[in-house]
Protein backbone atom coordinates (compact mmCIF):
# COMPACT_ATOMS: atom_id res chain seq x y z
CA UNK A 1 0.00 0.00 0.00
CA UNK A 2 0.77 3.73 -0.85
CA UNK A 3 1.43 5.49 2.46
CA UNK A 4 0.84 8.86 -0.04
CA UNK A 5 -2.00 10.78 1.41
CA UNK A 6 -5.66 10.57 -0.40
CA UNK A 7 -6.91 13.17 -2.33
CA UNK A 8 -9.26 15.28 -0.32
CA UNK A 9 -9.72 17.88 -3.03
CA UNK A 10 -8.26 19.15 -5.96
CA UNK A 11 -7.95 22.62 -6.90
CA UNK A 12 -7.93 24.21 -10.22
CA UNK A 13 -6.49 27.49 -12.18
CA UNK A 14 -9.06 29.29 -14.81
CA UNK A 15 -8.10 30.76 -17.60
CA UNK A 16 -6.11 28.36 -20.17
CA UNK A 17 -6.78 25.37 -17.28
CA UNK A 18 -10.76 25.07 -17.45
CA UNK A 19 -11.68 27.15 -20.07
CA UNK A 20 -10.30 27.76 -22.83
CA UNK A 21 -10.33 31.67 -22.75
CA UNK A 22 -7.15 32.58 -23.96
CA UNK A 23 -8.11 33.74 -27.72
CA UNK A 24 -11.02 36.23 -25.69
CA UNK A 25 -8.12 37.41 -23.52
CA UNK A 26 -5.33 38.05 -26.51
CA UNK A 27 -8.53 39.78 -28.07
CA UNK A 28 -9.79 41.94 -25.61
CA UNK A 29 -5.88 42.96 -24.89
CA UNK A 30 -5.38 43.88 -28.52
CA UNK A 31 -8.55 46.34 -27.93
CA UNK A 32 -6.98 47.73 -25.17
CA UNK A 33 -3.57 48.46 -26.23
CA UNK A 34 -4.91 49.95 -29.64
CA UNK A 35 -7.51 52.08 -28.02
CA UNK A 36 -4.45 53.34 -25.60
CA UNK A 37 -2.01 53.63 -28.21
CA UNK A 38 0.25 50.72 -26.37
CA UNK A 39 2.91 48.74 -28.73
CA UNK A 40 1.40 45.13 -28.87
CA UNK A 41 5.34 43.94 -29.46
CA UNK A 42 5.49 39.80 -29.51
CA UNK A 43 2.64 38.54 -27.19
CA UNK A 44 4.30 40.25 -24.40
CA UNK A 45 1.26 40.52 -21.93
CA UNK A 46 0.06 37.19 -22.86
CA UNK A 47 2.87 36.06 -20.92
CA UNK A 48 1.57 37.60 -17.80
CA UNK A 49 -1.44 35.95 -17.87
CA UNK A 50 -1.65 34.27 -14.45
CA UNK A 51 -1.60 37.65 -12.99
CA UNK A 52 -3.61 40.10 -11.31
CA UNK A 53 -4.69 42.44 -13.81
CA UNK A 54 -4.15 45.57 -11.90
CA UNK A 55 -0.42 44.31 -12.01
CA UNK A 56 -0.37 44.14 -15.89
CA UNK A 57 -2.25 47.25 -16.22
CA UNK A 58 0.64 48.91 -14.52
CA UNK A 59 3.14 47.17 -16.22
CA UNK A 60 2.10 48.17 -19.84
CA UNK A 61 0.80 51.37 -18.82
CA UNK A 62 1.84 52.69 -16.23
CA UNK A 63 0.38 53.87 -13.25
CA UNK A 64 -0.64 57.15 -14.49
CA UNK A 65 -3.20 54.90 -17.00
CA UNK A 66 -3.52 51.84 -14.82
CA UNK A 67 -7.09 52.73 -13.87
CA UNK A 68 -8.25 53.51 -17.61
CA UNK A 69 -6.39 50.38 -18.94
CA UNK A 70 -8.46 48.14 -16.41
CA UNK A 71 -11.57 49.77 -16.95
CA UNK A 72 -11.35 49.16 -21.07
CA UNK A 73 -9.86 45.35 -20.39
CA UNK A 74 -13.40 44.95 -18.09
CA UNK A 75 -15.72 46.66 -20.90
CA UNK A 76 -14.22 44.49 -24.02
CA UNK A 77 -13.96 41.30 -21.74
CA UNK A 78 -17.36 41.39 -20.82
CA UNK A 79 -18.94 42.61 -23.94
CA UNK A 80 -17.32 39.69 -25.96
CA UNK A 81 -17.47 37.20 -22.99
CA UNK A 82 -20.36 34.64 -24.37
CA UNK A 83 -18.71 34.92 -28.10
CA UNK A 84 -15.58 34.42 -27.16
CA UNK A 85 -16.03 31.96 -23.92
CA UNK A 86 -15.78 27.88 -23.68
CA UNK A 87 -14.62 24.76 -22.16
CA UNK A 88 -11.41 22.68 -22.65
CA UNK A 89 -13.22 19.31 -23.72
CA UNK A 90 -14.03 16.95 -20.69
CA UNK A 91 -14.08 19.71 -18.28
CA UNK A 92 -17.51 19.21 -16.83
CA UNK A 93 -17.26 15.58 -17.08
CA UNK A 94 -14.10 15.59 -14.86
CA UNK A 95 -15.60 17.52 -12.49
CA UNK A 96 -18.67 15.47 -12.05
CA UNK A 97 -16.56 12.66 -11.70
CA UNK A 98 -14.28 14.64 -9.11
CA UNK A 99 -18.26 15.07 -7.06
CA UNK A 100 -19.16 11.87 -7.31
CA UNK A 101 -16.09 10.71 -5.34
CA UNK A 102 -16.13 13.47 -2.76
CA UNK A 103 -13.29 15.02 -3.82
CA UNK A 104 -13.89 18.80 -2.89
CA UNK A 105 -13.14 21.18 -5.95
CA UNK A 106 -12.17 24.83 -6.15
CA UNK A 107 -10.93 27.83 -8.45
CA UNK A 108 -7.94 29.36 -7.02
CA UNK A 109 -7.38 32.45 -9.86
CA UNK A 110 -5.84 35.94 -10.27
CA UNK A 111 -9.18 36.71 -12.20
CA UNK A 112 -11.18 39.28 -10.48
CA UNK A 113 -14.80 37.58 -9.25
CA UNK A 114 -16.96 39.26 -11.63
CA UNK A 115 -15.28 37.80 -14.77
CA UNK A 116 -14.26 34.47 -12.70
CA UNK A 117 -18.38 34.26 -11.47
CA UNK A 118 -19.60 34.99 -15.27
CA UNK A 119 -17.42 32.61 -16.50
CA UNK A 120 -18.75 30.28 -13.77
CA UNK A 121 -22.37 30.31 -14.48
CA UNK A 122 -22.06 30.74 -17.87
CA UNK A 123 -19.96 27.33 -18.64
CA UNK A 124 -21.96 25.41 -16.26
CA UNK A 125 -18.72 24.83 -13.68
CA UNK A 126 -21.03 26.55 -11.08
CA UNK A 127 -22.67 23.41 -9.71
CA UNK A 128 -19.62 21.45 -9.09
CA UNK A 129 -16.91 23.95 -7.34
CA UNK A 130 -16.97 23.96 -3.81
CA UNK A 131 -15.25 27.23 -3.05
CA UNK A 132 -13.99 30.33 -5.69
CA UNK A 133 -10.68 32.43 -4.80
CA UNK A 134 -10.26 35.31 -7.03
CA UNK A 135 -7.53 37.91 -7.02
CA UNK A 136 -10.91 39.92 -5.04
CA UNK A 137 -10.35 37.39 -2.20
CA UNK A 138 -6.49 37.89 -0.42
CA UNK A 139 -3.63 40.36 -0.77
CA UNK A 140 -0.88 38.49 -2.22
CA UNK A 141 -1.64 36.73 -5.30
CA UNK A 142 0.19 33.86 -6.71
CA UNK A 143 2.87 32.80 -7.83
CA UNK A 144 2.84 33.50 -3.70
CA UNK A 145 0.82 30.40 -1.89
CA UNK A 146 -1.82 32.61 -0.29
CA UNK A 147 -4.55 31.69 -2.96
CA UNK A 148 -4.21 28.52 -2.07
CA UNK A 149 -3.97 28.55 1.42
CA UNK A 150 -7.01 30.61 1.39
CA UNK A 151 -8.96 27.81 -0.53
CA UNK A 152 -7.83 24.72 1.54
CA UNK A 153 -9.20 26.70 4.77
CA UNK A 154 -12.39 27.56 3.16
CA UNK A 155 -12.69 23.59 2.35
CA UNK A 156 -11.01 22.17 5.32
CA UNK A 157 -8.24 20.23 3.78
CA UNK A 158 -4.45 20.08 4.35
CA UNK A 159 -2.13 21.06 1.68
CA UNK A 160 -1.28 17.49 1.95
CA UNK A 161 -4.12 16.24 1.26
CA UNK A 162 -4.97 18.44 -2.15
CA UNK A 163 -3.41 19.20 -5.92
CA UNK A 164 -3.72 21.79 -7.59
CA UNK A 165 -3.36 22.05 -11.51
CA UNK A 166 -2.76 24.89 -13.68
CA UNK A 167 -0.95 25.35 -17.23
CA UNK A 168 1.19 28.30 -16.39
CA UNK A 169 4.46 28.50 -13.73
CA UNK A 170 2.80 30.80 -11.65
CA UNK A 171 0.08 27.84 -10.78
CA UNK A 172 3.35 25.78 -9.37
CA UNK A 173 4.78 27.69 -7.96
CA UNK A 174 2.13 28.77 -5.89
CA UNK A 175 0.95 25.02 -5.05
CA UNK A 176 4.53 24.24 -4.32
CA UNK A 177 5.08 26.90 -2.26
CA UNK A 178 1.85 26.39 -0.41
CA UNK A 179 2.91 22.39 -0.24
CA UNK A 180 0.48 20.61 -2.51
CA UNK A 181 1.08 18.51 -4.94
CA UNK A 182 0.91 20.10 -8.40
CA UNK A 183 0.25 19.36 -11.87
CA UNK A 184 -0.15 21.03 -15.31
CA UNK A 185 -2.14 21.06 -18.56
CA UNK A 186 -0.62 20.70 -21.74
CA UNK A 187 -3.21 23.26 -23.36
CA UNK A 188 -2.40 25.91 -21.81
CA UNK A 189 -0.60 28.96 -22.52
CA UNK A 190 2.90 27.59 -21.71
CA UNK A 191 4.77 24.77 -23.73
CA UNK A 192 5.11 21.32 -21.73
CA UNK A 193 8.66 22.39 -21.92
CA UNK A 194 8.77 25.45 -19.64
CA UNK A 195 6.18 23.89 -17.04
CA UNK A 196 9.07 20.70 -17.13
CA UNK A 197 10.88 23.31 -15.71
CA UNK A 198 8.75 23.39 -12.59
CA UNK A 199 8.75 19.82 -11.84
CA UNK A 200 4.56 19.35 -11.67
CA UNK A 201 4.04 15.74 -10.73
CA UNK A 202 2.77 15.30 -14.56
CA UNK A 203 1.97 16.79 -17.16
CA UNK A 204 -2.21 16.55 -18.08
CA UNK A 205 -2.62 15.42 -21.87
CA UNK A 206 -6.27 15.00 -21.45
CA UNK A 207 -8.99 15.38 -18.00
CA UNK A 208 -9.01 11.70 -18.59
CA UNK A 209 -5.56 11.27 -17.30
CA UNK A 210 -6.13 12.81 -13.67
CA UNK A 211 -7.84 9.81 -12.14
CA UNK A 212 -4.44 8.47 -11.93
CA UNK A 213 -2.87 11.10 -9.78
CA UNK A 214 -6.02 10.81 -6.82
Amino acid sequence: MSDKPKTLAVLFDLDGTLSDSIPLIRHTYRKVFQELDLPWGSDDVMRWIGRPLQDIAVHFAGKDRAGLFTDRYQHHYHLEHDRYMSLFPGTLEMLKYLKDRSVKTGLVTSKGRPGTVRTVEFTGMAAYLDVIITAHDVEKHKPLPDPVFKALEMIGVEPAEALFVGDSHYDLESGKAAGVRVLAVCWGICPAAELRRYEPEGILQGWDQIKYYL
